[in-house]
């Protein structure tokens, strides 16, 4: 990355003008600004904030970043809102008044933080948008997560490969389709995903939504949280199935395939004469990749935090040391106010059939973990 330091003020403020190209409507940068960037560097306090400790990956991104930006001399504070949104915006103002030199921000609704990011730009704070993208504001420098579109077509393949589709068969199989929360951008993005797999599919018939709640209204989950997944799965096996079975279950994360496990296994499946369906998932988050294991839950979508963590450092490092940060997508990821920079990284399909070369020999989970 650009770690070049900046000799006076002169070279701060022609090198600070530009270091948030890439995008449309950048940041007016003065002189004061630029002196702040060149002063940044080892020592500099950055402000992270994350959703919830009530979610394994949260826990795992937040360590991941403390740690290596401790490693370049950088002060942290980390803080965690327990998916409370006035806590998140609360926790935000305080790291500006505590003088934190950047922002790193992983929001629990993208929408909700406009005055907060608004206060961080008229202290000169730039901010880094962390996996999920900060809506409608102007002042989001920089947004470093996954391919999230290609994360809904690797789950709604995988869902057609453990159907048997991709081998042949015509099914009809009856599916259900569960959507992420509606206050966070990269659900629409998973779901759009998923759907361009699958919808041609439910059109020619091969698949089945027999709820036919297909809408991502109707299949979100808000705050992604478990329970209410579960109790959705509950009210759709009762409605709707009768003595008919569910073949498949595409769910976008983790947590919410435990749930819907949960309601499926209240319901007489994972026995001998009645498996549970295809479920799908995302994060490999523990317990998921032990259902896998014991052929509960079919796949996850394995999104490598340790290098989500890694490059959003350099983001920040690069900015703090008036550089420009690495991007490779400069079109996408329009935030309704402008179009955010952006690093992404793939993710990867996890299933029985390869779990021990991915997430065992990636050295994620050891052999024990998975016990």
């Amino acid at each position: 990355m650009r770690l070049g330091r900046i000799g006076g003020v002169v070279s701060a403020i022609a090198l600070a003008a530009t270091m948030t190209a890439c995008g449309s409507s950048q940041k007016t940068v003065d002189a004061e600004a630029s002196a702040s960037s060149a002063a940044g560097g080892a020592g500099a306090l950055i402000g992270v904030t994350m959703p919830t400790k009530s979610s394994e990956r949260w826990i795992h991104d937040g360590d991941n970043v403390k740690s290596a930006l401790e490693k370049l001399g950088y002060k942290v504070d980390l803080q965690y809102a327990e998916n409370d949104i006035p806590t998140q915006a609360n926790q935000i103002e305080n790291q500006i008044t505590k003088g934190a030199k950047l922002l790193i921000i992983a929001s629990i609704d993208g929408t909700a933080i406009t005055s907060q990011l608004q206060q961080a730009a008229d202290n000169k704070i730039p901010v880094i948008a962390y996996d999920r993208l900060i809506r409608n504001s102007p002042n989001v420098d920089y947004y470093a997560t996954f391919d999230n579109f290609k994360v809904g077509v690797q789950q709604a393949t995988s869902l057609l490969k453990g159907l048997g589709v991709e081998d042949g068969k015509k099914g009809p199989f009856n599916i259900e389709l569960f959507g992420g929360s509606p206050d966070d951008n990269n659900a629409t993005f998973f779901w759009n995903g998923a759907l361009s797999v699958l919808q041609p599919k439910i059109d020619d018939g091969t698949l089945v939504v027999k709820s036919k709640q297909t809408d991502f209204k109707q299949a979100a989950i808000l705050r992604w949280d478990p329970a209410t997944a579960q109790k959705r799965m509950e009210d759709i096996l009762t409605s709707t199935y009768g003595s008919a079975k569910v073949d498949g279950v595409l769910s976008p994360y983790d947590g919410l395939s435990i749930g819907i496990l949960s309601a499926l296994k209240s319901s007489g499946y994972g026995t001998s004469g009645q498996p549970y369906p295809i479920v799908t998932g995302q994060d490999a988050e523990l317990a998921s990749v032990k259902s896998i294991i014991a052929d509960e839950q079919y796949s996850t979508i394995f999104k490598d935090t340790r290098k989500l963590a890694e490059q959003t450092v350099k983001m920040a490092d690069a900015v703090l040391k008036g550089g420009q940060p690495e991007v490779n997508n400069t079109k996408d990821y329009d935030n309704g106010n402008k179009v955010v920079p952006s690093y992404l990284l793939d993710p990867v399909i996890v299933d029985k059939s390869n779990y021990k070369e991915i997430i065992v020999g990636g050295n994620y989970y050891t052999e024990d973990q998975l016990q």
